[in-house]
């Protein structure tokens, strides 16, 4: 195995429309995400536990949503950025390498939104590959704090010489976190010119996957109907050369 094929999708919790025409798509996106045929794959606002929609869609899934959309073969590894009151719902990493640890940091800026990073350590032709998902704020003073810590995490939890994945949905179309993480000398293929929102009519990119370590070598976004009914926001894959 000569690349590592790397996808990010924001799934908007499982659960597309508003009110009583609000329909269940944790089904089809099950189906997507193994149509991503992707070594990894980095998810954001995944379900734990809903009480509500459990009891307002019949096929709500028993299990929850990470462990739900693994494909056979995956390893699922979640935590939980945001707590509600009828459930919580936050990161999510699926692998089909294995996974020899993981942990959290709350990367919350403010008591409005909560944020997390999830981090993961991945055996990869047995050579260690450090993954981070990441869902960064909405407000761009919060997104810089966000990075901001992201950067002292990775130098306090990350060998300088790993590779490291640094992947998710990082709310920013402007020049600022990308000079950041370029700063990190994290690298992506065409940063910008790849929109995957709002998915029925994309005009922004937002979802990246980030490397180190690591060399760009192609995206792709999918794109068309049946992709852009399942979530606001349409998955990235991205695929990198490994190091020799």
């Amino acid at each position: 195995m000569k690349t590592l094929r790397v996808a990010t999708y924001n799934i908007h919790k499982g659960v597309q429309g508003l009110g009583p025409r609000r329909r269940l798509e944790i089904h089809n996106l099950g189906l997507a995400v193994e149509q991503l045929d992707a070594d990894i794959v980095c998810l954001q606002e995944v379900r734990k536990v809903h009480r509500r929609e459990e009891q307002y869609f019949s096929r709500w899934p028993e299990m929850p949503q990470a462990d739900f959309l693994a494909p056979e073969g995956y390893e699922a590894v979640y935590r939980t950025n945001a707590y509600t009151r009828h459930g919580e719902h936050g990161n999510a990493m699926l692998s089909r390498w294995p996974v020899v640890s993981h942990q959290h940091e709350d990367i919350s800026d403010h008591r409005f939104e909560q944020r997390g990073l999830l981090h993961s350590e991945v055996m990869v032709n047995e050579r260690p590959v450090h993954v981070v998902v990441v869902h960064l704020g909405l407000i761009r003073a919060s997104r810089v704090r966000q990075v901001d810590q992201l950067s002292r995490y990775i130098e306090r939890e990350v060998p300088a010489g790993a590779p490291l994945i640094v992947a998710g949905d990082f709310n920013d179309w402007g020049d600022r976190v990308r000079l950041m993480l370029e700063g990190m000398q994290m690298q992506t293929w065409h940063p910008g010119r790849n929109p995957t929102f709002p998915a029925r009519l994309p005009l922004v990119q937002l979802d990246y996957v980030y490397a180190r370590g690591l060399q760009p070598l192609h995206v792709d976004v999918p794109r068309g109907r049946a992709w852009w009914r399942m979530s606001d926001h349409l998955p990235l894959i991205a695929e990198f050369s490994l190091p020799a």
